[in-house]
């Protein structure tokens, strides 16, 4: 389980900025034309970690789901997070992210409560 680069994303993998590489099984960086989103995933920290951005707008709901399926393995529990507003960091107007420990289970409500 966890986070994944499925064979048919790297026709669109570009060159990570900055380090000249253009990453590796679970790390990299996505340009999807067709959907309009830059995708940067990582597996550093014991984190899964997966930004998604666009030029003129955050992603929605449904752009932010697809990238969990096409990334992550169905079963996997993944999750935004809204941190306290002290540690609140933007680098990027339109970006949003989606998380997944490595040696941890994200607690969830009742399946009624979802």
């Amino acid at each position: 389980m966890g986070l994944r680069i499925p064979r048919h994303m790297e026709v669109y993998r570009r060159k990570l900025p900055g380090s000249g590489g253009a990453g590796n099984h679970a790390n990299g960086m996505f340009e999807i034309p067709s959907r309009g989103l830059r995708i940067v995933i990582s597996d550093g920290g014991d984190w899964d970690h997966v930004s998604v951005s666009r030029q003129e707008r955050c992603p929605t709901w449904e752009e932010m789901e697809w990238v969990k399926r096409e990334f992550f393995e169905p079963g996997d529990c993944c999750m935004q997070l809204h941190v306290p507003t002290a540690e609140h960091r933007n680098n990027h107007p339109f970006c949003l992210h989606i998380w997944r420990p490595h040696h941890a289970a994200i607690p969830m409500p009742p399946l009624f409560m979802v």
